[in-house]
């Protein structure tokens, strides 16, 4: 290993903490979060959804396992930047080839290691998400503090356009050895044909699509109604992504010309695009939902699920967000939607039930099976809104 390289972490709010340089040698800006997950840096560090993020790790040591070629959830990783207190240097896993600093050096993700991340995240949680720099190469703390005060917030920014597929393309591989959940996993093909919006997919959304015997086909962002249904579709999936729900108008549009003539189903930023195209809010959290351990309660089962999470901004509903006990229903021009699940940290709408139109989502991620399978019938209910929709 050569000399350690000093680096430095700036907030807007002027806040600096110093540390090691970690991953490729630069500087890079970012809204700082933080996630709470014990394991799975791999795929937080290729989930698309935090795009123009840097992501602090709140468990200690990052990385023991290393990097390998399976458990990415997209082509390369998309974050800012990444921080964390230690990155381990000589990983031990069979299925290992790149340490994590080898991984970051790859692709030119510029990190810090070395500080304390149990403080940065208290200070989060109290202050609020806010934009951050991280510099190798700029060690004066004021200027690097006058660069992220500089920098552009995440709201109102179409961060999606960065991150979506170029071109229509199919996907046809499950999960294979790994296959888990309800439904249709390891049966025959169906005959249903799902047309996926990409506004930042995971490649496990896609390969529990596969498991359930649907046909695939995965859209640009940009992907207009019309040349959706010109697929002749049986149901429309939305995926998650990065950012504002509001800066991607285009995809609410297209969501909103959609419902009531095919079925659908959203995740994570595509519950939050379904929620606008049906007339309701979005707002923007504090600090966020980005871990694998959240609680959420299944209103109509009052069983509580143990979800993986990733995401700044939430659904308003009518008013508010949703009683554990309550069946809130709020009233919009496609008809009665009904709460279905709610956070239990902090009540926030984690879950939303067209009673008018065959259309659901959720607000967490119920492919990352961090319960392992208490999320699994999501996508048996997509087959069956796609069933009672056959002729």
């Amino acid at each position: 290993m050569g000399a350690v390289k000093p680096a430095i972490l700036a907030l807007a709010d002027g806040t600096v903490f110093t540390g090691k340089a970690l991953g490729a040698t630069g500087e890079t800006v970012g809204e700082v979060v933080f996630n709470t997950a014990l394991s799975g840096y791999q795929e937080i560090l290729t989930d698309p959804s935090y795009r123009g993020q840097m992501v602090t790790m709140t468990y200690p040591h990052i990385g023991n396992y290393g990097i390998n070629a399976e458990d990415i959830e997209s082509a390369r990783p998309w974050l800012a930047g990444f921080i964390v207190k230690e990155a381990c240097p000589y990983p031990s896993n069979w299925r290992s080839r790149l340490s994590v600093d080898e991984y970051l050096c790859s692709h030119g993700i510029v990190g810090i290691q070395g500080i304390d991340t149990r403080a940065l995240t208290t200070h989060l949680r109290d202050q609020g998400s806010q934009q951050g720099v991280i510099s190798h190469v700029d060690l004066d703390p004021k200027r690097v503090v006058q660069k992220a005060k500089d920098a552009p917030s995440i709201i109102g920014r179409d961060l999606v356009k960065e991150v979506t597929c170029a071109k229509p393309y199919e996907w046809t591989e499950g999960s294979g050895q790994w296959k888990v959940g309800l439904g249709g996993a390891g049966g025959a093909p169906s005959h249903y044909r799902v047309v996926a919006f990409d506004y930042g997919i995971k490649y496990n959304i896609l390969r529990r699509l596969v498991d359930e015997g649907f046909q695939v086909t995965v859209v640009p962002a940009s992907t207009t109604a019309e040349a959706a249904l010109a697929l002749n579709p049986d149901g429309i999936f939305l995926s998650n992504g990065p950012g504002d729900p509001e800066a991607v108008p285009y995809a609410v549009e297209a969501v909103r010309t959609l419902l009531g003539k095919k079925p659908i189903f959203g995740i994570c930023l595509g519950h939050q695009i379904m929620g606008l195209a049906m007339g309701l809010q979005t707002y923007k959290l504090k600090f966020g939902h980005h871990g694998a351990n959240h609680p959420v309660m299944d209103i109509e089962t009052r069983k509580v699920e143990i979800t993986s999470q990733n995401h700044n901004f939430a659904v308003r509903g009518g008013g508010g967000g949703g009683s554990p006990g309550g069946r809130d229903e709020w009233t919009t021009p496609y008809g009665r939607v009904q709460l279905t699940h709610v956070s239990l940290n902090d009540d926030a709408v984690e879950g939303l039930r067209c009673l008018d139109l065959p259309a659901y989502s959720v607000q967490y991620h119920p492919e990352a099976s961090p319960g392992p399978h208490d999320a699994g019938y999501l996508f048996h209910r997509f087959t069956d809104l796609m069933a009672k929709g056959k002729v």
